[in-house]
């Protein structure tokens, strides 16, 4: 599958972007990221490498009371020194208007990010400090990526002005009795909860918009709920006989050090794992059960895959009497026409993950099953950017009024 199969240019994997005065600093608007362009040097143009390459096919006006063009917002990065840390630096690369002030990395505390990441070190970025030293008064909004159980404490002690972004699951269930069953301890700020608008970016933008705590969702639900629940809101397909087998590259179990996450454990293999009770379950059936207002159980088997990052997630489902596959393949592209980063492939490609890898892109497609009046769905996201720091960008585009 290469451009064809979107009648357009394939994605380039988004890079570091060159400093303004290099190449100027022409700002594009991308399905809610904001990108650096470039020039046009004779007959053809110089382009900023980024995590999309094709030019954005809908436009959102900034709302007036939001930032202004070329404003800048001050950004603090807690949890800088994990994965999706590193990613939401890198994606900042290219952003006109967001500027890291501030980045915590307790482990790391005093340490050059560029020490941490290499790949990043022409950066011009604030050295890392430990989350208890972090200055928020230099700061307009916060990326928070630190380990689920230890955000919602934090969070509660932040300034109240602040926007924030948080790319734990401490505030994805919206029952907080639910989160104690599932994570094991009670919820320590169920203020916020009550407060906090779950980040799902093409499905609830609007309010998205007005929210001032965003919790971004987890790769898995990003991947399975952007194709299920337009189909579940139009009754397309049944909700009593889901079932959805995912496989995610090893960047998705975080960067902590786990003797069951070393190359020599997983090498060679695919490897099941939350069989019975992944933490991913409730957010999906959240997700699946509002769009069909009535409660939605999944059957939900998760996979190791020994590759550094990239997600797949295949669902099996019965459509309604009557349904084609045709009819969903035909309502999910009606959906997200327009969308920048959603997109459904062509005739019989099949989504795959090596072509969404380091962009915001998630790829979908529809198949017939060879039983009757069933249908296989493929969507394909990298776990880190659309499944975490890419939404994570777009989620504060919107909060900005940048998008």
């Amino acid at each position: 599958m290469g451009s064809t199969a979107l009648g357009g240019r394939a994605p380039a994997r988004l890079g570091l972007a060159p400093k303004d005065g290099v190449f100027g600093s022409n700002l594009k608007q991308c399905g809610g990221f904001m990108l650096k362009t470039t020039p046009k040097v004779g007959s053809s143009s110089v382009r900023v490498r980024a995590s999309v390459a094709s030019s954005p096919q809908k436009q959102h006006s900034p709302k007036t009371s939001g930032v202004k063009s070329g404003e800048e917002v001050r950004i603090a990065v807690l949890g800088a020194s994990g994965y999706t840390g590193a990613e939401i630096v890198r994606l900042l690369a290219n952003h006109p208007q967001f500027r890291i002030k501030v980045m915590t990395a307790d482990r790391k505390a005093g340490e050059q990010f560029g020490s941490v990441f290499p790949h990043l070190i022409t950066q011009d970025l604030p050295n890392l400090v430990a989350v208890k030293d972090a200055d928020f008064s230099n700061v307009d909004a916060v990326f928070c990526c630190l380990p689920h159980g230890t955000t919602q404490e934090i969070i509660k002690g932040l300034p109240q002005e602040l926007k924030i972004v948080d790319l734990s699951a401490d505030f994805r269930l919206r029952d907080i009795n639910e989160y104690a069953e599932w994570y094991g301890h009670s919820h320590r700020a169920p203020e916020l909860q009550q407060e906090a608008v779950y980040g799902l970016t093409e499905v609830l933008r609007n309010e998205i918009r007005n929210a001032r705590l965003v919790a971004n969702p987890g790769c898995y639900p990003t991947s399975i709920q952007l194709p299920l629940v337009p189909l579940i809101k139009a009754k397309l397909i049944k909700v009593s006989n889901i079932i959805i087998d995912a496989k995610s590259g090893v960047s998705g179990a975080g960067r902590g050090a786990k003797e069951a996450n070393l190359y020599t454990e997983i090498a060679e293999g695919i490897h099941a794992y939350g069989i019975k009770g992944h933490r991913h379950v409730p957010e999906i059936e959240q997700g699946l059960s509002e769009a069909a207002e009535s409660k939605v159980t999944i059957s939900f088997t998760p996979n190791l895959i020994c590759m550094k990052r990239g997600m797949q997630s295949t669902m099996f489902v019965e459509m309604a009497p009557g349904v084609t596959a045709n009819d969903l393949y035909q309502h999910l592209k009606s959906t997200y026409e327009g969308e920048e980063f959603v997109k459904l492939l062509n005739g019989s490609s099949v989504p795959h993950t090596r072509h969404v890898v380091g962009s915001n892109y998630c790829f979908m497609n529809v198949f017939e099953d060879r039983i009757p009046g069933r249908a296989i769905i493929i969507s394909v996201i990298d776990n880190l950017v659309k499944g975490a720091s890419g939404q994570a960008v777009q989620n504060l585009n919107l909060m900005m009024g940048l998008w």
